[in-house]
């Protein structure tokens, strides 16, 4: 159970029911990957900035919708020797150009670890977005709705998120630190500013 997506989703400002879809699951197994979409994807080759004038290829899977959009962008981080925090943080900077962040936690999905994001847009649009370096690659996951659309829709495209190989991009001793500092009343924490942790809500 991912508890911390489920702290995220209380906190999202708004409501509204999720309208009718036929959601599915999709794949990509060369990028180690799974979500559900609420239609087949569009899938774009692309670049994406890393750091300020650094830019890689990217691949860019997304459906727009009239409320919404659910988009995954996978960058290639090899041989760019940036480190988790830069690019995590220069990730955070951009979406900062184009609205407030309401929330930023840390976010786990499994054994792999990064941050999530509530993002409240200037024209009343809300996103929701995860950031993980994972293997040589950076994964951005955003789902965004417009004034009228659907939180929910949000928070289930967030929730279906997998990585199918079943690795980690933390080793061990650096889980076990985490738990450590967060405590031992809390079940597998994202980090040691998850909001369960006792620190972290002073």
């Amino acid at each position: 159970m991912r508890l911390i997506a489920f702290v995220l989703a209380a906190l999202v400002a708004g409501g509204g029911s999720a309208a009718a879809q036929s959601w599915k699951e999709y794949s990509d197994a060369a990028y180690s990957f799974a979500i559900n979409f609420p239609a087949d994807p569009k899938i774009e080759t692309t670049s994406y900035q890393v750091a300020d004038g650094r830019s890689v290829p990217a691949r860019v899977y997304s459906v727009h919708q009239k409320n919404g959009v659910f988009q995954v962008t996978v960058a290639e981080l090899a041989n760019t020797a940036l480190n988790e925090a830069a690019v995590i943080a220069h990730a955070i900077r951009k979406l900062s150009e184009s609205g407030e962040v309401k929330i930023n936690i840390p976010h786990r999905v499994y054994q792999v670890y990064g941050r999530q994001l509530s993002v409240l847009g200037a024209d009343g649009s809300r996103a929701m977005v995860a950031l993980f370096d994972y293997k040589g690659r950076f994964y951005q996951i955003e789902a965004e709705t417009l004034p009228g659309g659907s939180d929910i829709d949000m928070i289930r495209f967030q929730q279906s998120l997998n990585f199918t190989d079943g690795g980690s991009n933390r080793s061990p001793e650096a889980i076990r630190a985490i738990r450590e500092a967060c405590g031992g009343d809390v079940v597998n924490p994202a980090g040691p500013d998850d909001p369960r942790c006792p620190q972290a809500r002073h």
